[in-house]
């Protein structure tokens, strides 16, 4: 079929697509990490990818540092080259779970393009239902549950997530291809959720603490059994090693306490002071 590559063709029962981009809203590892997490846990086997030639720039003017970003992996091993890998943009599945699971690298160019290819695999399959996971950095503090602000194709989904604890976005800004994805989700007769987990700004490392909390709101939806207990561990060692890095910078753990103090109460605070406080003092690290 051209870009989009097919290799098998399922019959699964009206199947559900989790989503992930990594760049944009991968802020933690959040979007990667909840494919990840979840495709592990299914078995789940390739299904289908998008061929990455026509949607991505590789040679782009700049230091080496700035366009690293830009281009493929590759490995050199004893001066022979081992690996040459230009970016993936694959579909798996989980035929017991009728899931399916899309992980990619976010477009440079052709998104419509890319979002056809995207949108035909749903069609093909069978697929009607659609969960994206992101992540942004924001004024939630490590040792709370992280904020999910969602968005939706259809106003009439908004009913179904009022009873968790969620937010509604009001987002205006710069847009990410799941945005576009959304709007075309509506003519497709698609339904589509976007889940963006706000996760702090101060902890640069995985947080499996925003995989959980997206975990949370998708699995009712999924009708399938998760067993939490990975998941609570990854998330107990990870709130404890951020409270050992914390206790090295007196003056951050008192900005903590402040956030704390604030999310309990439901304020919402200025990110961009705390992110310059946090780059006079040269945190980014932990």
């Amino acid at each position: 079929m051209g870009k989009l590559i097919i290799y098998e063709r399922p019959a699964l029962v009206e199947p559900i697509m989790i989503m992930g981009f990594s760049g944009w809203m991968d802020g933690g590892s959040v979007s990667s990490g909840t494919v990840a997490y979840l495709r592990e846990k299914f078995d789940a086997r390739l299904l289908a990818e998008i061929d990455p030639e026509d949607y991505y720039i590789f040679n782009f003017p700049g230091t080496m540092e700035e366009v690293a970003q830009f281009r493929p992996y590759t490995k050199m091993e004893d001066g022979l080259v081992t690996e040459f890998v230009y970016p993936k943009n694959e579909f798996h599945y989980a035929p017991e779970s009728n899931l399916v699971f899309f992980f990619g690298k976010e477009p440079n160019l052709r998104w419509e393009d890319f979002s056809e290819q995207i949108m035909t695999l749903c069609n093909q399959i069978g697929i009607k239902t659609i969960f994206f996971v992101g992540s942004v950095s924001g004024l939630t503090p490590h040792t709370r549950e992280p904020r999910i602000l969602c968005s939706f194709s259809d106003a009439e989904l908004k009913s179904r997530f009022e009873k968790f604890e969620v937010g509604f976005s009001d987002y205006q800004g710069p847009a990410s291809i799941v945005t576009l994805l959304l709007n075309k989700a509506w003519d497709r007769e698609l339904k589509f959720i976007s889940l963006v987990v706000e996760i702090p700004m101060y902890v640069k490392t995985t947080n499996p603490k925003g995989i959980r909390s997206s975990l949370r709101i998708m699995a009712p939806f999924l009708k399938v059994d998760l067993d939490w207990v990975d998941v609570d561990d990854m998330c107990d060692e990870f709130e404890r090693n951020i409270d050992q890095l914390v206790s090295k910078y007196p003056d951050l753990a008192e900005q903590i306490k402040v956030l704390e103090e604030n999310y309990d109460k439901e304020i919402v605070g200025d990110d961009q002071s705390f992110k310059e406080w946090l780059k006079r003092r040269g945190i980014d690290f932990l």
